[in-house]
């Protein structure tokens, strides 16, 4: 028997569907001079899609030769993120514009369903694509929703139609404190004494340490001692910096970006120097487009000022998948690849990116750096109550009268930040449970309101503080229905690396789906998730469930 019978393919041609060159061409224009190294894959796929509207097969092939990548491996990363859409030959290319509808917890509250419903029933699919999609962090302004790239607050049929007919689908940036402003209010000269030496590394990091800031990410390690540790490895190191806030229920990054941004920038360059890294990245969701263009113009003017010396900012663009807010995950992406996580130890603080030590930090841990080194240490530490230290800065969304970030002193009780910050709930509305961290922080009851809000204060109820993220529930909310509506955020965001996470979700969310609230399966599930899931997705997943159970029994009283 021949094997080799009716092979067209000459053995100097590469496996797989082969090369045409018009699309070789269409590459090579898109990517000009830049450098086609494999950690900048997921930019470059991100150019394709941006100029085409989509990735198709042709392109694929193309950017995996001028890379010198197997189509495969082009392929397996394109297909990870949920931004990318691969057409494979012969399928039909999506819609020009995509409308995407927020459906997770507090969207879902505010009608999400009903106008992704409306939409559909009226727009022309070969024109307009309608997506339900997990959370974009406008969770104060909801329900929300995308045009193209054009936010929409408060989002409805009308203003959603209004938009596709102008063909408004651009980013509206926001006003915010640009260089010129920031720097003429004292900006920058923080990061001068660390440069002249007046501010050694030791001397900001006991700082940093004797202030009590922690990382507002969700972990809560002390800001200082990450500092140290890094600091005392050799070079070279990295800084990331973690924007991808994807926790339904979380858009404090977004909100201090879009207003402030040089604060970030230049508690990010302290910390790079204070580490002696080599070369900062930022890592910033997709879902944020005008927060990107903001950082891009920010950057480029510390660039041409010479702010920026020897240490640069590089901005990586996420693509759509929540797994890239645990560190791992997006030093992954960043590298680009798929934002698996990896397993730890070694920590990223002795083997991070491209396998150097590196820091990770937080959008809002950096936020408070220069207010910390100008105004000292005990200021910040004397902002929390009972005995707390700190400012955090709350995400607060769901049946209050005024949703948003509430700048708020550390140790606060939701009872306080609930009538202090957010003028109390909604008319008509009574006051029953609340997410304290986002989807994953687990759901307590209106009788537990009176718990310091803090890292460690809520571990004995369960649940825990996270990012920060508050969504509010009402007696007219079904504490059910929340609980099946997060498990489906974890199911479509579950990297599917490890089976008891890939496979507890998937099983946990049917069960809920199934209106079978058996304990007994739901606890066999929970154990399995907790103890084996590689990261703290699979392990918090089931949080919100656990916590009905729990507090809510009288939901399942007939």
């Amino acid at each position: 028997m021949s094997f080799g019978k009716g092979l067209s393919r000459k053995p100097s041609q590469p496996k797989g569907r082969q090369l045409e060159d018009a699309a070789l061409t269409e590459v090579q224009a898109l990517l000009g001079d830049e450098p086609r190294r494999r950690d900048l894959l997921i930019e470059h796929l991100h150019k394709i899609q941006d100029a085409y509207g989509c990735l198709e097969a042709r392109h694929l092939r193309a950017l995996a030769e001028e890379m010198r990548l197997s189509q495969a491996e082009v392929y397996e990363v394109a297909s990870f993120y949920h931004h990318f859409d691969i057409v494979r030959e012969g399928e039909v290319k999506p819609a020009p514009v995509t409308v995407r509808v927020c459906d997770s917890i507090t969207c879902s509250l505010k009608g999400a369903d009903a106008l992704a419903a409306a939409l559909e029933s009226g727009v022309d699919p070969s024109k307009v694509r309608i997506q339900k999609v997990p959370c974009i962090g406008r969770c104060a302004a909801a329900p929300a929703a995308q045009v193209g790239k054009r936010a929409v607050d408060h989002a409805n049929e009308m203003s959603v139609r209004s938009l596709l007919f102008e063909g408004t689908v651009a980013p509206e940036i926001p006003h915010y404190t640009g260089f010129e402003a920031y720097r003429a209010s004292g900006g920058y000269k923080v990061l001068e004494r660390v440069r002249s030496g007046e501010l050694t590394a030791v001397s900001v990091a006991d700082l940093v340490l004797a202030a009590g800031l922690r990382g507002l990410g969700g972990a809560g390690f002390p800001t200082g001692t990450k500092w140290k540790i890094v600091h005392d490895l050799p070079g070279p190191k990295f800084l990331t910096i973690n924007g991808d806030e994807g926790e339904p229920g979380t858009f404090k990054d977004r909100h201090h970006l879009e207003s402030d941004p040089h604060r970030l920038l230049e508690g990010a360059l302290v910390a790079a120097h204070a580490i002696s890294a080599d070369r900062i990245y930022l890592y910033m969701r997709d879902e944020y487009p005008a927060v990107l263009d903001i950082l891009n113009t920010e950057i480029e003017a510390l660039r041409s000022a010479g702010i920026i010396t020897t240490i640069d900012i590089e901005i990586r663009r996420g693509a759509g998948a929540y797994i890239c807010g645990e560190e791992s995950a997006m030093i992954e992406s960043i590298e680009g690849k798929r934002g698996l996580p990896r397993h730890r130890p070694p920590f990223i603080a002795q083997v991070g990116l491209f396998g150097r030590p590196t820091l990770n930090h937080n959008i809002e841990t950096l936020f408070w750096i220069r207010d910390i080194v100008e105004k000292g240490p005990e200021w910040f530490a004397e902002q929390g109550r009972r005995g707390h230290k700190g400012f955090r800065s709350f995400s607060v969304s769901g049946r209050v009268r005024e949703p948003g970030v509430k700048l708020a002193p550390a140790g606060i009780t939701m009872n306080e930040l609930l009538e202090e910050y957010c003028g109390g709930m909604e008319d008509g509305h009574i006051f029953k449970g609340y997410l304290p961290g986002g989807a994953s922080g687990g759901i307590l009851p209106a009788s537990l309101a009176d718990e310091p809000l803090d890292f460690g204060t809520l571990d004995k109820h369960g649940c825990f503080i996270g990012s920060h993220a508050i969504v509010v529930f009402s007696d007219q909310d079904d504490m059910r229905d929340a609980a099946l509506n997060l498990m489906r955020f974890f199911k479509h965001e579950s990297c599917g690396q490890c089976t008891p996470c890939r496979s507890g979700t998937e099983k946990m969310e049917k069960l809920l789906a199934d209106g079978d609230w058996d304990t007994d399966k739901i606890a066999d599930l929970d154990a399995v998730m907790r103890s084996a899931s590689i990261c703290g997705l699979g392990q918090a997943a089931s949080n919100p469930v656990a916590s009905v159970l729990k507090f809510f029994s009288e939901e399942f009283e007939v």
